[in-house]
């Protein structure tokens, strides 16, 4: 007698939707987003009056849509490819079926268009555009030499560029702050590439590495550094930054080490813990964004 086929349980299949939208990034971004707008972008700094603004929730709510939209239309073209860099992973994920997947990512972008139109039709023009820009890079332009890091940065930073719009401030802080989130996840990026190079060779894409090499690549990641540590630079000079400087100066040898591990890395586990490091980074800087007014 056949026995019948295990079928995963209703929580593994959460957990698996859970993988496949990256739930921790979204988590992460959604508080990036809040304490950005209160001590950053927000005019006066007035917490409970910022986080009472509905629009703002609205915001925060419709980037995190759209992004999880983005993460499983990433997830469709990118399926061969994690299944050699990631195999654990994408067998998880495969747990979600290619119908489920679509309508999950019709459902987000509807969300996204909703509640952006509660906010103005401006706004909603504005994430029309962030997730056909999203579904563009992942057919299209992730295979493009150069320029798939450059969008991927900007797509990243995207949603804080929805906070800025909406307080209308782009000053010299926002600025210098935006260029040094951009610069940081150029890197991230970069070492992701180095990281899943066997991936990309197979299938071709045009990354640095698989075009130029690994040791090109080290060099290009070690001049965004140098370039990133000017820009830090010039925030721990021209700026009143408040507690936060001490994330910045604790930052400086953390970004050296890092140039050390960088060319001391020839593996892919080596390239794993930079890409570890970075994300370490990117949410302490998160986190203390809070003592910018301290």
């Amino acid at each position: 007698m056949k026995t019948a086929p295990h079928q995963p349980s209703f929580l593994y299949k959460l957990f698996s939707l859970f993988s496949v939208l990256r739930g921790y990034n979204l988590i992460v971004i959604v508080l990036a987003q809040l304490l950005s707008a209160v001590f950053i972008f927000a005019p006066e700094f007035a917490p409970l009056q910022t986080l009472a603004e509905a629009h703002l929730w609205l915001l925060v709510f419709a980037s995190a849509a759209c992004v999880a939209g983005g993460y499983i239309i990433n997830n469709f073209f990118d399926t061969e490819k994690d299944l050699i860099n990631r195999p654990q992973k994408t067998l998880l994920e495969q747990h979600i079926s290619a119908p489920t997947k679509l309508t999950v990512y019709f459902v987000l972008n509807t969300l996204m268009v909703v509640l952006a139109l509660w906010v103005s039709v401006r706004a909603a023009l504005f994430f029309v555009f962030y997730a056909l820009l999203i579904a563009l890079y992942s057919y299209k332009i992730e295979r493009m030499l150069f320029l798939r890091n450059m969008l991927s940065a900007f797509l990243a930073i995207a949603p804080f560029l929805a906070i800025a719009l909406y307080f209308k401030n782009f000053s010299a802080l926002v600025l210098v702050f935006a260029s040094y989130l951009f610069l940081m996840i150029c890197i991230r990026e970069l070492v992701k590439d180095l990281e899943n190079l066997q991936g990309d060779l197979i299938l071709n894409y045009k990354t640095l590495p698989v075009v130029y090499g690994s040791v090109a690549t080290q060099l290009f990641i070690s001049f965004l550094t140098l370039v990133l540590l000017g820009n830090l630079w010039v925030l721990l000079q021209r700026f009143e930054l408040g507690a936060m400087q001490y994330y910045f100066w604790v930052s400086l040898p953390v970004w050296l080490l890092f140039l050390g591990l960088l060319w001391k890395s020839t593996h892919k586990k080596h390239y794993l813990s930079l890409h570890s490091l970075l994300k370490v980074l990117i949410l302490c800087g998160i986190v203390s964004i809070v003592l910018l007014k301290v």
